[in-house]
């Protein structure tokens, strides 16, 4: 895996605009598509008390369309309205296996009015590829280029 992180400033120009605000799916696209450690790129949404339902998505099916709050690394960061980063999902105690290509994970909360109203999830098949350039990068995106989202 070869991919230069300085890159994610000028990916925050294009996306803006190829992607119109709160067009979920073409952000899923645009991330699984121009970055290759990127492997399974997703929303989930919250969808009633404490429940998050799988939204948009590009990659591989889950069978995890609903994951309640506490649940999972996807579970843990809604409950908690922290970004999630695991480098290695196999020393995790609360994952849910997706996948058995799944290396690491990172999870950053959409949080609109004080409240978790979704997440981006991303897997990647890579151990240890994410660092504070890509939390930083999907931050900006779920803080400034996801706020039209309505969940209701």
């Amino acid at each position: 895996m070869n991919f230069d992180k300085s890159k994610f400033n000028k990916m925050k120009e294009e996306l803006s605009k190829s992607c119109k605000n709160g067009d979920l799916l073409c952000i899923c696209k645009y991330l699984y598509d121009n970055v290759p450690y990127y492997n399974w790129v997703g929303f989930y949404l919250v969808d009633g008390d404490r429940m998050l339902k799988l939204g948009p998505y590009v990659g591989e099916p889950t069978i995890h369309t609903r994951i309640a709050f506490g649940d999972g690394i996807c579970g843990q960061a809604a409950e908690t309205m922290k970004n999630f980063v695991v480098q290695d999902v196999s020393k995790e105690k609360n994952y849910l296996s997706c996948s058995p290509s799944v290396k690491s994970e990172i999870v950053i909360p959409l949080i609109k009015n004080g409240k978790v109203i979704g997440e981006l999830d991303i897997d990647s098949h890579y151990l240890s590829p994410f660092d504070k350039r890509d939390e930083e990068f999907l931050g900006w995106i779920c803080n400034n280029f996801v706020k039209e989202v309505d969940v209701n």
